[in-house]
């Protein structure tokens, strides 16, 4: 079984980014499975671009995408993807689009990773963590809209999802007193414990486990 991970460039001024920072250091095997990974850029349209052109050479049977959430104090499995795009700021090549990302395409699509499963895995292994229904209407969701919609017109059988990180500690320290952030270790061992989840469990995130809504 292989595994295809992805996480963003820095943006929005920032030199780091902690979803690639925490990807880029997750173990080359979790639960048996192959891990690949592949950094993508913060551009709409580019960056669902990379994700399928990694689809495309590694072949997965799993995707999970990263991003960072400034302001979660949490890692949240997002539950859905919507439609639409709404970008507060330019992307990286100064874009910043309103409307549907796929004119023909669903108003949403559910992840097929089981989250609620990765939620309790993630909280095992003494990580914060809680399954979110947005993931805003920027990058991070058209990567997550756009990567369920590759998966179920273009690549049958592969499940996926996507995942926020909360700030890297480091970034904090010219931010507001009490802005939320977690380290890259703990990051890296939340999101660890949730891909073995989902690679051990099913695909259904409509099955909550226990405490998940905590």
């Amino acid at each position: 079984m292989k595994v295809l991970v992805t996480g963003f460039e820095p943006f929005g001024g920032a030199t780091i980014n902690p979803a690639w920072e925490a990807v880029s250091r997750l173990p080359q095997e979790i639960a048996g499975a192959e891990v690949a990974r592949t950094q993508i850029p913060v551009v709409f349209g580019k960056d669902a671009a990379a994700v399928e052109a990694a689809i495309d050479a590694e072949r997965p049977d799993l995707v999970l995408c990263v991003g960072q959430a400034g302001g979660r104090s949490h890692i949240t499995p997002e539950f859905v993807g919507i439609n639409f795009a709404n970008a507060r700021i330019p992307d990286n090549e100064g874009n910043q689009p309103v409307g549907r990302l796929e004119p023909e395409g669903p108003d949403a699509y559910f992840a097929t990773l089981p989250v609620f499963a990765m939620v309790d895995a993630a909280r095992a292994a003494g990580v914060p963590a809680a399954v979110s229904y947005t993931a805003g209407t920027y990058c991070c969701n058209e990567v997550l809209y756009e990567l369920m919609h590759m998966l179920a017109t273009r690549h049958p059988g592969v499940r996926g999802g996507f995942v926020h990180v909360p700030y890297a500690t480091e970034q904090t320290a010219s931010m507001g007193e009490g802005t939320a952030s977690m380290s890259v270790d703990m990051m890296v061992a939340g999101l660890t414990a949730m891909l073995e989840a989902a690679v051990t469990g099913g695909n259904e995130p409509l099955v909550a486990g226990e405490g998940t809504e905590q």
